[in-house]
């Protein structure tokens, strides 16, 4: 995911209402997300479908890095033979 820019993704609620689908339009071609504040706080994301899939697959990914980390360092890992002979027994 692109980071934002401070000058082009941060609009105000009234703002993002009066021009939703040009909004819409920019986030899909630049691929970045909108901040979308209200009293000056953000309060919503939008982001392109595409973007928002991509970062949904890289946080499963991290999850399933860290548990497994968290399960060697608990000594509940197995070694690299006996991992390799699980997957050629199940090919």
């Amino acid at each position: 995911m692109q980071p934002i820019n401070l000058q082009e993704d941060v609009q105000p609620l009234s703002e993002f209402r009066s021009g939703v689908s040009s909004y819409i339009q920019q986030v899909t071609e630049t691929k970045r997300p909108l901040l979308i504040t209200q009293h000056g706080k953000g309060v919503a994301i939008l982001t392109d479908v595409g973007e928002f899939e991509n970062l949904q697959m890289r946080l499963e990914l991290l999850e399933s890095l860290y548990k497994a980390e968290t399960q060697i360092n608990e000594g509940r890992g197995i070694s690299h033979k006996d991992a390799k002979s699980m997957v050629m027994k199940s090919i």
